[in-house]
Formats: C-alpha cells, structure tokens, sequence
C-alpha cells in the first residue's frame, strides 16, 4: 500500500506541481505587495481624489453604484507578473534543462516515409499473390495434362 504511494509521489508531475503551487503562492504575495505599494498609487493619480479610486460613479449620490477600475487592473498585473516570473524563472529553464539533458525521444516516421512503407508492403503482399496464382495455374495445368494422358 505504501509503495504504490510512494511511486505516485515520487512521480515528476506531481513534484513539479507541489513546487509551481508553493512558489506560485509565494510570489503572488511578493506581487501583490508590490501592486499595493507602486501600482495603486499610480493608478490612484488618474482616478478621482476621493477613496475609491480609479473607476466609475454610476449615481453621484450613492457610493455603492461606484465601479471600481483600478482593483481589475490591479489584478491583471498581479496576474502577469506572476506568469512571468513563472515562465522566465522556472519553465523556461527546466525546458532547457530537459532538452539538454533530457533523454531523446524517438524521431516519429513522417506521413511519406509511413506511405511509402504503406506502398512497399502492398508492392510485396500483391507479388506475393501473383505468384500464388502463377503457382495454382501450374498446379492446375498439370493436372489437366496429367488427366489428358490418362
């Protein structure tokens, strides 16, 4: 029961996720401080000098029906900040890890050398045939020839 556990941990897409969810999570707060700290307030500039920021008041008189631009925007950086730094810092050199080092997968035929095999195979069974029938004819003939002398 154990083993199989084992192996299922020990596999590389499970370790590779474990990392990417723990280094994800790490850096979204790392991003999302540094959003809070630079980007809000440049987006705070183009908005209104109220506390709502960067958006739009449907209704002058109800702050509820304020739509709030700058908390997607916001969230749009946080996003590709961290599918940057995701992709720079661990994908891309893991790719090129796994190519340099990686075992070689086997080269797959292309669609001309499967037909030509395709065509070779046809080409031998079809000789295959003819001479078949060549072979009953002379069979057959024989004994016509045989069946004549007696």
């Amino acid at each position: 029961m154990f083993k199989g556990f084992k192996e299922f941990l020990m596999r590389g897409n499970v370790i590779d996720l474990a990392v990417a969810v723990v280094m994800g999570t790490a850096f979204t707060a790392v991003v999302t401080s540094v959003t809070k700290g630079v980007v809000n307030p440049l987006l705070a500039v183009f908005g209104s000098t109220h506390e709502l920021g960067l958006g739009v008041q449907l209704i002058s008189s109800k702050p509820a029906t304020f739509i709030a631009v700058g908390p997607i925007i916001t969230a749009v950086v946080d996003f590709v900040m961290v599918a940057a730094v995701l992709y720079f810092v661990l994908m891309l050199p893991m790719k090129t890890i796994k190519n340099r080092f990686g075992t070689p997968k086997a080269a797959e035929p292309t669609e001309i050398e499967l037909l030509t095999e395709i065509r070779d195979l046809l080409a031998e069974r079809h000789e295959a045939v003819r001479a078949e029938r060549s072979a009953d004819r002379e069979v057959e003939q024989a004994a016509k020839e045989d069946a004549k002398v007696r």
